[in-house]
């Protein structure tokens, strides 16, 4: 008896290409070897970048949000700085600054990766880098023509508390936000009260 083949795709159909995604009907082996189709939205992934105003030695620093209307969700969500790469192979934390200063109108001094994750991987294989910024200076503004933005600054607690209560839902937000909050500032994971290097 053999032992069933390695899980994955074995033949993809096609269905939509456009300029964000491709969407596709994937025939897959899954782990136990029996074989069925998924739909499949493949997306060349992004970067997000949570803008610190003024230095990382901060306890509870006042940070650069989005109010962003998405005609997906049916109207304004609070975001933090996100976008996919402008060409192949733009490096990620290149799209993150580049993205940064499009939306907001500045530029990182200090730009530091988090973590990356999976936005939804029953269906789709995007994931999005997340950064932080501080030490911000002035730059320009450049959004593009579907994008509709209000650049707020609030204290990074009152972001939590936003998420905490539902105003902020998106998940890239919420996942920056909690990641910063936990191993950056002031979350259990600081053993000696200062921000990890």
């Amino acid at each position: 008896m053999q032992p069933p083949r390695e899980p994955g795709r074995i033949d993809r159909r096609p269905v939509y290409r456009g300029r964000i995604v491709n969407l596709s009907v994937d025939t897959v082996r899954f782990p136990d070897g029996s074989v069925g189709e998924l739909e499949f939205m493949a997306h060349a992934g992004a970067s997000c970048v949570l803008p610190v105003v003024g230095s990382l030695d901060q306890e509870d620093p006042d940070i650069l949000l989005l109010r962003q209307y998405r005609y997906a969700a049916g109207g304004v969500l609070w975001e933090v700085p996100a976008g996919m790469p402008d060409r192949d192979g733009e490096p990620w934390d290149e799209c993150a600054r580049r993205e940064l200063e499009e939306e907001t109108g500045r530029r990182a001094g200090t730009l530091r990766p988090l973590t990356r994750i999976h936005t939804t991987p029953g269906f789709t294989d995007e994931v999005i880098h997340l950064w932080l910024a501080a030490e911000l200076e002035e730059g320009t503004a450049e959004l593009d023509d579907d994008e509709f933005v209000e650049v707020v600054q609030l204290p990074l607690s009152e972001a939590l508390e936003m998420v905490k209560d539902g105003t902020i839902t998106d998940c890239k937000s919420v996942a920056t936000l909690l990641y910063a909050a936990c191993f950056v500032f002031g979350g259990n994971s600081r053993r000696d009260g200062r921000i990890a290097p």
